[in-house]
């Protein structure tokens, strides 16, 4: 049966007996590096919807000087390093439960088959409706934090959205014009991120990518020692001339990207609401033979600069 998009009542969420699974694939690993959805020490915290992500000056091109000495009776004309900012934005995640009395009411009335051993599992419909609705805002953290468009909110009809990490990498990113990745194109994505100062050798980076790609790494990397009864390779760390790189599967990653990230460099950033916290449920005024409350978040994601990570994109994907 579809979800609906409607309170919760004893029709349109019947009751069975049987063991309660989640269908799909819905684990989160970026925000789990990051403390989870919920605020944790690694969290950061702003009290505007844009928030800083760093402040940053470059220098010109080395080049070898030659100053005679005559040149040198005369200090030269002297340069003054700008700095600039880069921001992003923290944006909302709301979420609305309502249950109706009468749902409520029949824990033990069920549908389906029935003539089987055992009860149906929810004993409390309010509190696992809470619970689905606390793991979408999870995925739907770990989705925008990865692939999220930023935009400002500059009325209160658009919206603030937060930037994504891969949609971020725009000075260190290689485009595979889909071909498979390889490690000539690793090779090249690391290059040109030590090329941009990324701080590679500091052992907190991983590579992140959904199924295929992560299939695709271990058969390049992989090296299985021969042994008659074991087969196959799992690989969960590559090195290379400038880390050792953890392989993460990241279901909400494109399956048509590859990302390189400094987990050191990346945060939650939450926009607490005053007497009420980062993430939390609020009882709603009531109208009639329902619980009605919402749960509410303001976040988004901070990375230090773009130039500590990279992406590959557009890679093939059979």
């Amino acid at each position: 049966m579809a979800n609906a998009s409607a309170a919760t009542t004893q029709y349109n969420a019947p009751n069975y007996v049987g063991e309660l699974f989640l269908i799909g694939q819905y684990a989160t690993p970026f925000i789990n590096r990051l403390g989870g959805p919920n605020p944790s020490q690694r969290s950061l915290t702003s009290t505007s919807f844009e928030f800083p992500l760093n402040q940053q000056y470059s220098l010109e091109s080395a080049s070898q000087p030659a100053i005679t000495e005559n040149d040198s009776l005369t200090a030269p004309t002297p340069t003054t390093y700008v700095r600039s900012q880069d921001t992003n934005y923290a944006q909302i995640f709301q979420y609305k439960v309502s249950v109706s009395y009468q749902k409520q009411s029949h824990v033990g009335l069920v549908s389906g088959l029935a003539n089987v051993d055992g009860s149906q599992p929810i004993r409390n419909e309010r509190e696992f409706q809470i619970m689905a609705n606390l793991k979408k805002m999870a995925i739907d953290m770990e989705y925008t934090f990865l692939n999220g468009s930023a935009q400002d909110g500059t009325n209160t009809s658009t919206a603030y959205k937060t930037r994504g990490i891969v949609t971020a990498c725009t000075s260190n990113t290689v485009a595979a014009a889909n071909a498979q990745v390889s490690k000539s194109l690793i090779d090249q994505l690391l290059r040109d991120m030590a090329g941009n100062g990324a701080e590679l050798g500091n052992g907190q980076f991983a590579i992140m990518c959904n199924a295929f790609q992560r299939q695709v790494l271990s058969e390049i990397y992989g090296l299985q020692e021969r042994r008659d009864n074991v087969g196959g390779v799992s690989v969960q760390q590559i090195i290379t001339d400038f880390d050792v790189f953890e392989v993460i599967y990241a279901p909400y990653m494109d399956t048509d990207d590859l990302l390189i990230v400094d987990l050191s460099k990346c945060a939650p950033v939450f926009v607490p609401v005053p007497g009420k916290g980062f993430v939390f449920t609020e009882e709603l005024s009531k109208s009639g033979a329902s619980e009605d409350l919402q749960l509410y978040a303001q976040a988004g994601i901070g990375y230090g600069a773009e130039e500590f990570h990279g992406t590959i994109t557009g890679l093939a994907t059979s």
